[in-house]
């Protein structure tokens, strides 16, 4: 027979377990709501409670991504919203974009790159409390700058 604090111990570690799925769940529900995406709850997550590297977690957070973004792109293109033209130019661009990017994050150590990512967020932060404060623009402003024929 288990002695009671083994139990009790495997109780903790279930508890725990169910614990650490529904937080991250509570709180990506609560800041997708406030705009921002599970992707940056995930990086997140991982080097903060998983201690995942910073890049690590990056190439994580991106397979993650692809299968939403492949259906994102299959919705759009049904919905005619994709400009074929101007995609032609992004794709090959982003592409470049990725490899440098992955490049320079790769050769920076882990500890600069969780810094610098630190202060991506906290830029995008304040922005967003900027912008929620900032006071709306009146109608005539926002037509201000448009062609007679858009008005």
């Amino acid at each position: 027979m288990a002695k009671p604090t083994r139990n009790i111990q495997r109780g903790m570690v279930i508890h725990m377990e169910w614990l650490t799925a529904l937080l991250p769940a509570f709180f990506g529900a609560v800041l997708s709501a406030l705009g921002m995406g599970g992707g940056g709850v995930l990086l997140i997550y991982l080097t903060v409670f998983k201690d995942v590297d910073q890049f690590a977690a990056q190439g994580i957070n991106l397979v993650f991504f692809i299968p939403i973004a492949i259906v994102s792109l299959i919705i759009h293109i049904k919905n005619k919203l994709v400009d074929f033209k101007v995609a032609a130019i992004l794709i090959p661009a982003g592409i470049l974009g990725v490899f440098a990017g992955s490049k320079l994050a790769g050769s920076l150590p882990d500890g600069l790159l969780r810094r610098l990512f630190a202060g991506f967020l906290l830029l995008i932060a304040f922005k967003e409390i900027y912008s929620a404060f900032k006071k709306p623009a009146s109608e005539e402003e926002t037509n201000a700058g448009q062609s007679p024929a858009k008005k």
